[in-house]
């Protein structure tokens, strides 16, 4: 096939199919969620594709396709594999028939995550193999032959690649797409497939039985190698190996580290050709700590002893200046500052996002609550002020009961639609079963979101487009024994106050369904809606407006305005106590409903 200008992702799901991948499942997770977006739409016949509720689910669907014989990719961010990490331990046990890869993506300064975590360190707790591609071109070739190397030790191989790999660019040679996948057959054997404690123990020893050899396998595959140029040395892996070899003197050799295990031998050897070495890696210092292990009577130096950042993301900057520390280099020139006077731009909610309705109207009814949230667009609520906790997926009620339950008053959670199908429901039936007094509020804006727009059981559609059918969020909280729950449109303020104070009024657990579809979403369908507009005669300059925070609105002179970023919710008309602002073309109303 041809040369090919890719995104990582891109690249990557296609040396999925080029692997003959035939089962493919994940939960979106910036920098991950483009691989299945991708292969839904490129998929060949036969091959399944889904995005599943949560990363457990995803994981052990794919490790069963696995068991029955079929080539499988499970898909996520590294806090994803927190989710996945039951299963995944005992996966090593069990072992796989067909390959098995757990792509997990880390995202070293955490640019769209709550943590820095190192998907190595799962590797290396559960006994599997890692690979861990320096380059997007090597990170296509890895991640197509994984699923060899996973059948060869009939265990699942974790592929690590970062931010800088899955979102960064490169010409690829692409391969021909596997022939059809596989038959898929289950053979029963209870002593692999059932962990209890008796077969536990022998599986387990099976598992170390392997070490060495898989050691020895990815030593023969050259993943690990090293150049000697001169008596000092660099040991690099993963993406810090590239820009190592940007700014690397020639007189210093290079060890780069692309899979773990890696061989102590080889590594040895290595650092004792030289008289000091430094460990250059992003993440958790698991080279670092092998080299020490390894190198002997050697100077090592690194994350250690501070010469690289403990914590962040590398760049060929970041790596010279480490080289200069370590006397490698001269001592590179200084950063350059940011240009002095420029205003700072947070990230915020979209124009018309039906978000910000909720959080504003929050605010108002619950004036002293402590407001737990979640991992979602909504997050961005903390600029509203109604964000006070985020933890991770579905943290939102639990930390909220736990709250009512010891320091009392107003709890109010916030939750995305998907995140409330992810790991929302045990917490809401904790809640309910443990006599929380609480009100949750599920923000359904009939989509994920912030990770690509991907669809969930709420939205009546799969991943490959297959008409599927609508979970009702209602009957799943009453089922789960909410005895109040009600839904709210947030564009209508009116009634999305009438609704919290309502909620406020009640005891127990009270859920309000804030539903409205996406306004990207919107946008993308095509639904009309009404513009806006503030009369400047009118408008008296308090600034109530601007205070709901939309990017829409904005100050000309002392009057408020609106800009062509305008959505046509309408709820600022809603605020103005002016009555200044109506529908283009309209006289506006004569003051605000809120």
């Amino acid at each position: 096939m041809a040369r090919q200008y890719l995104l990582g992702n891109e690249a990557l799901a296609h040396a999925a199919l080029e692997g003959g991948v035939g089962f493919a499942a994940g939960y979106p997770g910036t920098p991950s969620s483009e691989v299945i977006d991708l292969l839904r739409v490129e998929r060949p016949a036969g091959v399944h594709v889904e995005w599943s509720t949560n990363e457990k689910v995803a994981f052990e669907n794919a490790l069963a396709a696995a068991w029955c014989g079929v080539r499988a990719l499970f898909t996520t961010k590294h806090v994803g594999l927190n989710v996945a990490a039951d299963p995944l331990m005992t996966s090593a046990y069990t072992g796989v028939t067909g390959g098995l890869v757990v792509f997990s993506a880390d995202d070293p300064y955490a640019h769209s995550s709550q943590n820095e975590q190192d998907s190595r360190l799962y590797a290396a707790m559960a006994g599997l193999p890692c690979l861990d591609p320096t380059t997007i071109e090597e990170a296509h070739a890895l991640l197509r032959d994984a699923f060899a190397l996973s059948e060869e030790f009939g265990l699942p191989v974790i592929f690590r690649p970062t931010t800088r790999i899955c979102h960064s660019k490169a010409d690829i040679e692409l391969g021909p797409i596997a022939e059809t996948p596989r038959t898929a057959i289950f053979r029963r054997d209870p002593r692999q497939y059932v962990v209890i404690p008796a077969h536990t123990r022998v599986l387990h020893h099976r598992l170390n039985k392997k070490q060495p050899r898989i050691r020895e396998r990815l030593l023969e595959l050259g993943y690990n190698e090293g150049t000697i140029r001169g008596p000092r040395a660099v040991v690099a892996g993963g993406i810090a190996a590239s820009y190592v070899r940007e700014v690397l003197p020639d007189d210093v050799s290079l060890f780069t580290v692309r899979a773990y295990p890696v061989d102590l031998e080889q590594l040895r050897c290595f650092c004792l050709e030289h008289e000091e070495v430094l460990v250059v890696e992003e993440g958790a210092p698991v080279v670092e700590e092998q080299v020490r292990q390894a190198a002997g009577c050697v100077r090592v130096s690194g994350k250690r002893t501070g010469h690289v950042p403990a914590e962040g993301e590398l760049s060929p900057a970041a790596v010279r200046v480490a080289l200069a520390k370590a006397g490698y280099l001269d001592t590179p020139p200084a950063p350059s500052a940011p240009e002095e006077g420029l205003p700072p731009r947070p990230p915020i909610l979209c124009a018309g996002c039906p978000h910000r309705a909720v959080f504003f109207a929050m605010r108002r009814v619950f004036k002293d609550a402590v407001f737990p949230s979640d991992i979602g667009c909504y997050t961005l609520g903390l600029q509203l002020g109604a964000v006070d906790t985020t933890i991770c997926m579905g943290a939102s009620i639990t930390v909220g009961s736990g709250i009512a339950q010891t320091a009392g008053g107003d709890v109010v959670a916030t939750i995305g639609d998907s995140t409330f199908l992810h790991t929302g429901l045990p917490g809401l039936v904790n809640s309910v079963y443990n006599g929380a007094n609480m009100v949750v509020v599920i923000l359904d804006n009939r989509t994920t979101a912030m990770t690509g727009h991907q669809p969930n059981p709420t939205t009546g559609v799969t991943a490959t487009g297959e008409v599927s059918p609508k979970v009702s969020l209602e009957a799943l909280c009453r089922a789960c024994g909410v005895a109040w729950v009600e839904t709210v449109d947030p564009y209508d303020m009116t009634g999305l106050v009438a609704t919290l104070r309502e909620a406020k009024g009640q005891s127990g657990v009270r859920v309000v369904i804030a539903k409205k579809p996406c306004v990207i979403n919107e946008r993308r369908a095509k639904v009309a809606r009404p513009r806006y507009a503030v009369d400047a005669s009118v408008c008296s300059g308090c600034r109530t407006c601007l205070r709901f925070g939309c990017p829409a609105l904005a100050l000309e002179g002392e009057t408020a305005a609106i800009t062509a970023l305008c959505s046509g919710c309408g709820v600022c008309a809603a605020l103005c106590p002016q009555g200044a602002i109506g529908r283009e073309g309209r006289p506006p109303a004569k003051g605000g409903t809120v």
